[in-house]
């Protein structure tokens, strides 16, 4: 999934929890969202490590070392993303969390 085009806002804003999930209950949908933002922050991590690797200098040039623009750059630009729980909480809210139990379903 595209992080980079979320509409989650990058600040904490207070939420009426009713209004999050009123199906379930309110330990059911912080479960939920908790497992997501987990998700989310694996996602992000691999695309991260993935995207860093393509700037790694193997050779020991202190110059290298300690000024890599590009992997500043980059990891500028991640640490500006929302967080993988307000990420997961918007998703939510438009209602692109699915979820079931196989408890139930059996």
């Amino acid at each position: 999934m595209d992080y980079k085009k979320t509409n989650a806002v990058n600040t904490t804003i207070t939420r009426d929890l009713d209004k999050l999930n009123p199906d379930t209950n309110i330990y059911e949908t912080i479960n939920i969202l908790a497992k997501r933002s987990n998700q989310i922050a694996l996602e992000i991590g691999e695309e991260l490590i993935e995207k860093l690797e393509k700037f790694a200098s193997y050779t020991d040039n202190l110059e290298e070392r300690f000024e890599n623009w590009e992997q500043i750059e980059v990891s500028k630009f991640y640490e500006k993303l929302p967080k993988p729980t307000l990420i997961a909480i918007q998703e939510l809210i438009e209602g692109k969390i699915h979820y079931h139990y196989p408890e139930k379903d059996a």
